[in-house]
């Protein structure tokens, strides 16, 4: 396998800890237990294969598995989508395919999962929320965003994964 930190044991332990959290994620988003668990046992293949092709384990192993999940699933609903096959990736009712305004119930959960990460967002210390902000809203460079805040470029890499693995996380603990 790839580096000495890469053992089996710890690969055994990722998925001991995420496994579930991954798998609840995915049905909710496809609705079928057996799409969900081939996506979350694809999700940790390739994220295997990245570390092993990497030869290190990546520093935030829990949102690299979410952000593999998550294009899992969006590849899902394409494959289904060509082949003509209609897929709930969220609940769709005959009104919203009439309608293409959002649905008062998805109005809803987007309020209520915009103000759980607006929680988490204002929990994070100052430097690393502005360097997410930064990063992801206004779409400047780490190189820009070091300038900004004067640290390295090398810090406002941590301060983004910190930053998105501490957001990851208090949307999962809210349901989203």
């Amino acid at each position: 396998m790839g580096s000495a930190s890469t053992s089996s044991d710890d690969l055994d332990g990722l998925f001991r800890e995420y496994h579930r959290e991954l798998a609840t994620f995915a049905y909710r988003k496809l609705h079928d237990r057996e799409a969900a668990s081939d996506l979350v046992q694809d999700a940790f293949v390739r994220y295997i294969a990245h570390v092993q092709r990497a030869d290190t384990v990546a520093e935030t192993p829990r949102f690299f598995l979410w952000r593999i999940a998550s294009n899992l699933i969006l590849d899902f609903g394409r494959r289904q989508r060509r082949r003509g096959q209609l897929v709930a990736l969220e609940a769709v009712s005959p009104h919203e395919l009439a309608d293409s305004a959002p649905s008062a119930e998805r109005h809803l959960s987007a309020r209520q999962e915009y103000r759980a990460l607006r929680e988490a967002l204002d929990e994070l210390p100052a430097k690393p929320r502005t360097a997410l902000l930064l990063n992801r809203v206004e779409r400047l460079t780490h190189a820009q965003i070091a300038l900004r805040l004067g640290v390295s470029p090398s810090m406002v890499n941590k301060y983004i994964s910190r930053a998105l693995g501490h957001c990851i996380a208090r949307l999962g603990e809210a349901g989203f």
